[in-house]
């Protein structure tokens, strides 16, 4: 075990009273004004120099003066989610309606304990330690901020994690490979005609029509995908029609796709575009599909990895690492980090049958982690950092 690690061993206290804090206060995306000027104090209480990244970006820089050299971007995502929160402990949101039901507080609070340590530790190390506070995650902004403001340029490696409720505390998930798919939003207009229920020849049934394609598009991933390829098109908003004898003039769905292979996803979208245009002209009517592509897919590639698990090791030998875990459908764009940097995004177990919700699904409003884990979760950020900076490629 490092200093480091040793260090925060003992800050489990400071961490858990932090943690609190913020999840007592949690925001969401863009609104984190409470959380940033949170971080800042606690930054300026290390000494650490920082700026702000947009209104609720913040990055903060720890320059080493010690052996090696070298760059490293840590980051943590800072926003909660509008879920009303139904745990009953006394550090529960006082945000009505607005919950960190994704862990995101102790992201922020490990980043934070691994800022204090790597401060102290300043002249053990050599060259920059960047620490990324990102807002947004959950609707896919934030990154490229902090991306188009220069903050990756000259940095040689980037590196985030994740509580994970499925991962007994004291476990850390160390995965090459894929870890998220890619995300894409789309959202399909169709524009119809009104007419009498009683007489459908004379309009064009937005609503029908809408209801066709919501069906079809299932049968794009059974008969036009692989099917050992995974690959996820879901329709969450439907919204169509005034009155239950009028044929709806307009309809409007919401949905997304999920890829994990970049030629699928292309493919995929503009197969749905001919679809979603094919099916209303059919009808009589007309139809656009908008879309955003929210985030690339999270791939841990295998030297970083190895890179990351060598540095985990300095931890104790009482930390379990896990180098296997199903992959998830879901999406994160730390990604955009990865596309620029080589990095690699881990995850910290957080659950324990002795604690209450901690082993609850996230964006649950019974959401919950064991608070013993975060000082396990800011040694993986300072060791990381430090491993690159004092051990990495290419250091004396």
């Amino acid at each position: 075990m490092t200093q480091l690690s040793e260090s925060l061993r003992t800050q489990q206290e400071y961490l858990t009273d932090l943690r609190r804090e913020f999840h007592e206060h949690p925001e969401i995306g863009l609104q984190e004004f409470w959380t940033a000027d949170r971080i800042e104090k606690e930054l300026d209480q290390f000494g650490v120099a920082h700026v702000r990244v947009g209104s609720t970006g913040v990055l903060g820089t720890i320059e080493g003066s010690g052996h090696g050299g070298g760059s490293i971007a840590l980051r943590a995502d800072i926003d909660g989610l509008p879920v009303q929160e139904i745990n009953s402990v006394s550090y529960r949101s006082q945000n009505d309606g607005v919950m960190h039901a994704c862990g995101h507080d102790s992201h922020i609070v490990s980043l934070l304990g691994a800022a204090k340590a790597l401060s102290e530790a300043r002249s053990a190390f050599g060259g920059t330690v960047k620490l990324i506070f990102q807002p947004d995650e959950e609707h896919g902004y934030g990154a490229l901020d902090f991306v188009d403001a220069g903050v990756l340029e000259g940095v040689e490696r980037t590196f985030g994690l994740h509580a994970a409720s499925d991962l007994p505390s004291g476990t850390l998930g160390i995965c090459e490979g894929l870890n998220f798919a890619a995300v894409d939003l789309f959202t399909i207009n169709v524009h119809g005609a009104g007419a009498h229920v009683s007489r459908p020849h004379l309009g064009a049934d937005a609503l029908y029509i809408a209801s066709s394609i919501v069906v079809a598009i299932q049968a794009l991933v059974a008969r036009t995908t692989d099917p050992v390829e995974p690959v996820v098109i879901g329709v969450g908003s439907f919204h169509a029609g005034t009155t239950y004898n009028a044929l709806a003039e307009t309809a409007m769905l919401e949905g997304t796709t999920r890829t994990v292979d970049e030629a699928t996803r292309l493919a995929l979208r503009a197969k749905i575009d001919q679809l979603v245009t094919s099916t209303a002209a059919t009808f009589g009517a007309s139809a656009e599909v908008s879309w955003r592509h929210v985030t690339p897919a999270v791939v841990n590639p295998r030297d970083v990895s190895e890179e990351v698990a060598l540095a985990a090791a300095e931890i104790g030998s009482d930390v379990v690492i896990v180098k296997e875990r199903p992959y998830s459908l879901g999406g994160d764009n730390f990604a955009e980090f990865q596309a620029r940097v080589p990095g690699v995004y881990a995850f910290v177990g957080t659950g324990n049958p002795e604690v209450p919700n901690s082993q609850n699904s996230h964006h649950n409003g019974n959401f919950d982690i064991d608070e013993a884990a975060l000082p396990l979760g800011a040694s993986l950020y300072a060791e990381y950092a430090y491993w690159w900076l004092t051990k990495g490629t290419a250091r004396d």
